[in-house]
């Protein structure tokens, strides 16, 4: 059970794995879209996006619904954008840490230099 439970987080970050694919589920994390709208918001043409809908639909990340000839975008689960945002917490964590780092031997460095 264990290994099943590994094998589905890696395949479900690997899913993640792409720029425009995080850009897509932030996206979603504000609402449901279809597939022009999202287009629109991303700047990107939509042979783009619609890959990479196509992959996270493939993985279950996001699902689509039919509404007349349009399909509307929507998170799977709710939890994706906890997720998002504490992928996001981390990389502010990362970037005080480097920023303290870069103050720290700016201090040394203006030390050393008298």
């Amino acid at each position: 059970m264990n290994l099943e439970m590994q094998k589905f987080k890696a395949d479900f970050f690997k899913a993640l794995a792409h720029p425009l694919r995080i850009r897509i589920l932030e996206l979603l994390a504000e609402g449901d879209k279809n597939v022009n709208e999202i287009q629109t918001l991303i700047g990107s043409e939509g042979s783009a996006v619609s890959q990479q809908l196509t992959v996270l639909r493939a993985k279950n990340i996001v699902y689509g619904t039919k509404d007349g000839n349009r399909v509307i975008y929507s998170l799977r689960d709710p939890m994706i954008v906890e997720l998002l945002s504490v992928a996001k917490q981390i990389f502010n964590n990362h970037l005080v840490d480097t920023i303290s780092l870069l103050d720290k031997f700016g201090e040394e460095e203006k030390d050393s230099s008298h």
